[in-house]
């Protein structure tokens, strides 16, 4: 068997291991029978693993982590385990992860989370002398008194600063005659910052919400392993590293939810470290008050040192426990570039959640948010991890609540895979959505929504997906240099929209894991002839040397100067505009591939597996796109198609430098090119035909907007047009399934090549039956179906349409469009709807 068709069978049935892995809302009263029972659903749809979420609505009769519990958690294990199914445990009562659900502090009350907080008292001027009492709150600790001018309110003059000493409970001060001076109390306090809890009345702002930890005190983060990883530990260590293969940390907080406002995070003793750190006590004001031209680079200080202490007490030592026990570390840091956090991950993670990247509005490209797909990814590939994840889709309906699409899961997840992820953690499946447990954070994306039924198409493309994006390398040739929490997303925008590919470099890793190898950057089998930077001013001297080596071996450095700042001088090409980034690249390193036309909204990864080329083609806007692929491969060619798993030979011509490919790709599309060089044994201008089109030839319509009849559902009968079913009386609000029909006359369908039913809008879920046999599911647009591949006889025909719609006119009130709607007439175009057929030209 040739190489490529090893690669083919696995990508037809990938193993179980790609499988998605969704959040399992664990969130009413357990039983084992029922998680069983749901476990074997799960597995009936091809979903082959779970992470087990403790979240709100289970009772207090199983408390957290309790026996009972256990017991519990243990049952889904060891069924998961007899079924080949694989499982990542959560390490936390819902979260943000950390405190065990309160465990933590009720261990030990110094364990609560603490912040800095300000207290400021104005000195009048000529007052004389000053004496301020200083008490202290149960659990409270002076950490620094301060005397500063303060020019305005938020204004204070850190050169002024000076220290006092506290005697007597108080410290006393005479003002200086000039300047307005104030005395700053910095006092650590606890945050009383809590989490999300999992039984009733431990919601946030409820009485009984577990209290966070001090995620930077190492004694709380070892007293957190001990009660939540060792205690599964202790009760599942025969599964470890087979069965269960991962923990999961879900973005610990720092003061914790709902915590004191205006604190600043802080530990016992934290003082010491950033003034080992070069940090002056006297630049304390700067966290709080503008300080001149120092204040931007103290708070960054702060910052980093804040970081590097959590990575160094929550990450690296859960990430060393996860070793030395044979699984993962894996999850998410709080912010969508916290790159920088990801460094102790095994399987590094983000989280597309709060609808902050969609479709619309160009919220796929533009923001702080559009860079976590490629976070997790690229830090995955710079450090050799073999696996990132996402949990997505929560809370990512384009109205909240249950207005998520399974049109918009499928933007999401080629989002998501183009860009490098590959595990998929689905938020979420829900044990019960009783009660209010409905609306906590929809919607269920699982077994109770709509697209249930045919989840095995979404968990096989997840597979196919999920496989083509592991053990491979993507061919960027360019790297973004990062900063530990800043992924630049404006001078990358127009790399996207040109298909430029490039990954995100950390800053941090160019002197500890880069090599300079003949003009090259070279780290983790990734080699990069350009690099793309934003400002220059603000890199490491070390960062500085590295580059200027880099360019006097003939290394390309692009440097994007929107405002012509000064710049370090490191041989460097300096571009005002974020848009001709492409050019300059293009001029010096030549095109890879392009699309003859240009399209904005078309995204390409190329990667290569065991030496075949795979060029992932994602169409992530609402047109289709007809052209060509330009590219510098040369071999056999093939689609390769991850929603069905279907292959077939590509069209291509050869060219002196490559080939060109026709490319095809609806809305909602990805399609896979696979080129096999190997089988290279074309000369130059060699053409092999694609498989023919659908919208090739003469194309006749036929106008199918009448003669609709409902046969089942709230209402049926006779329909003298289609329009969405909200208009129809007393159903506004319905949710559910509505079945159509209609006959339809052919003289003789073999003498057409194809005949292509066009449903044009339907709201959302389709099935399709033709004289009383399967056809066919359609669940974003375009919906249609080719009638050639079913059983269509001479004469009569019947065609039956179920239409399933939103759950959110029902759960949340809406009237969204439902099942068939019909805006206007056959001509009008694609938002109608439409029977094509095309004669064959060969008949």
């Amino acid at each position: 068997m040739t190489e490529i068709e090893n690669l083919k069978q696995q990508f037809a049935d990938p193993p179980a291991e790609f499988s998605p892995i969704p959040f399992w809302f664990w969130n009413d009263a357990l039983t084992e029978e029922e998680i069983i029972r749901q476990l074997h659903d799960f597995y009936a749809k091809e979903v082959a693993g779970f992470v087990i979420h403790p979240r709100m609505g289970m009772p207090r009769e199983i408390p957290y982590l309790s026996e009972k519990y256990m017991d519990l958690v243990e049952t889904a294990v060891s069924e998961a385990a007899d079924l080949g199914m694989r499982v990542i445990l959560y390490d936390e009562g819902m979260y943000p992860s950390g405190s065990a659900c309160g465990l933590v502090v009720q261990e030990n009350p110094g364990f609560a989370s603490r912040g800095l907080r300000l207290q400021e008292i104005p000195c009048d001027k000529g007052s004389g002398p000053v004496r301020v009492p200083i008490a202290l709150s149960p659990g409270e600790t002076l950490v620094s008194v301060q005397a500063v001018i303060k020019p305005s309110a938020g204004e204070a003059q850190v050169e002024t600063a000076i220290v006092l000493e506290c005697e007597n409970d108080g410290v006393s001060f005479t003002p200086p005659a000039v300047g307005n001076w104030s005395v700053l109390l910095f006092i650590e306090t606890p945050s009383r910052g809590t989490i999300r809890g999992v039984h009733p009345g431990q919601d946030d702002g409820e009485p009984d919400a577990p209290l966070a930890a001090d995620l930077l005190n190492p004694d709380a983060v070892k007293c957190f392993i001990t009660i939540t990883h060792e205690r599964y530990y202790q009760r599942l260590h025969r599964y470890f590293g087979t069965t269960v293969f991962a923990f999961f940390t879900d973005e610990p907080d720092l003061l914790g939810r709902g915590h004191i406002r205006g604190l600043k995070p802080w530990t016992n003793g934290f003082l010491n470290e950033l003034i080992e750190g070069g940090f002056r006590e006297q630049d304390l004001p700067a966290l709080w008050f503008e300080t001149g031209d120092s204040a931007a680079s103290i708070r960054e200080a702060y910052e980093t040192a804040v970081r590097n202490r959590l990575g160094r007490t929550y990450y690296k030592q859960i990430a060393d426990w996860c070793e030395a026990h044979g699984i993962s570390l894996t999850g998410h840091p709080a912010g969508s570039d916290d790159i920088g956090l990801l460094e102790h991950f095994h399987i590094p993670g983000q989280d597309v959640v709060w609808r902050y990247i969609a479709p619309e509005d160009g919220k796929s490209l533009t923001g702080v948010h559009s860079t976590m797909g490629k976070c997790s990814s690229d830090a995955a590939r710079h450090r050799g991890r073999r696996r990132n994840l996402n949990e997505c889709f929560g809370v990512c309906g384009i109205e909240g609540g249950w207005s998520l699409t399974a049109d918009n899961m499928k933007w999401y997840l080629d989002w998501l895979f183009v860009r490098g992820v590959n595990l998929i953690s689905p938020h979420a499946f829900y044990y019960s959505i009783r009660g209010e447990r409905r609306d906590e954070r929809p919607p269920d994306v699982g077994p109770h929504n709509i697209w249930w039924p045919e989840y095995g198409r979404f968990a096989r493309y997840i597979k196919r997906m999920s496989w083509m994006m592991t053990g491979g390398v993507n061919g960027a040739e360019v790297a973004v240099l990062a900063g530990a929490k800043h992924l630049p997303w404006q001078i990358v925008k127009p790399l996207y929209e040109q298909q430029i590919e490039f990954n995100y470099l950390e800053e941090s890793l160019l002197n500890t894991s880069c090599e300079l190898e003949d003009g090259t950057i070279a780290i983790a089998g990734y080699r990069y002839k350009a690099l793309l930077i934003e400002d220059s001013l603000r890199l490491e001297p070390s960062s500085l040397q590295f580059l200027r080596t880099f360019a006097d071996q003939g290394g390309v450095i692009i440097e994007w100067s929107p405002e012509r700042k000064d710049s370090a001088h490191i041989g460097q090409v300096e571009v005002s505009r974020a848009e001709e980034v492409p050019e300059a690249l293009g001029r010096r390193l030549g095109w890879k591939h392009r699309l003859e036309p240009a399209a904005e909204a078309i995204r390409i990864t190329r990667v290569m597996k065991n030496d075949i080329c795979f060029y992932v083609i994602v169409n992530e806007g609402e047109q289709r796109y007809e052209g060509n692929l330009r590219i510098n491969h040369t071999g056999t060619a093939e689609y390769w198609r991850p929603w069905t798993g279907e292959c077939e030979a590509a069209g291509t011509l050869r060219t002196e430098d490559g080939q060109i490919v026709d490319l095809r790709i609806e809305r909602r599309e990805c399609i896979i090119l696979a080129v096999d060089p190997a089988s290279d044994d074309q000369g130059t201008g060699f053409r092999v035909e694609p498989a023919k089109s659908k919208r090739d030839g003469d194309v006749s319509v036929e106008d199918l907007s009448e003669g609709w009849q409902v046969m089942d559902g709230p209402w049926t009968g006779e329909l003298p047009s289609l329009s969405s079913w909200t208009h129809w009386e007393g159903m506004d609000h319905f949710s559910g399934t509505v079945v159509y029909e209609r006959s339809l006359e052919l003289a003789d369908p073999s003498a057409w090549s194809e005949l292509l039913l066009d449903l044009g809008d339907a709201h959302e879920f389709v099935q399709l039956e033709v004289n009383g046999r399967e056809a066919g599911v359609r669940m974003w647009k375009p919906y249609i179906f080719d009638l050639a591949e079913t059983a269509v006889l001479p004469g009569t025909n019947r065609l039956r349409v179920s239409v399933t719609n939103s759950l959110a006119n029902r759960y949340d009130g809406k009237s969204f469009p439902s099942g068939l709607d019909w805006p206007g007439t056959a001509d009008e175009g694609a938002a109608s709807l439409r029977f094509l057929w095309q004669e064959d030209m060969s008949s």
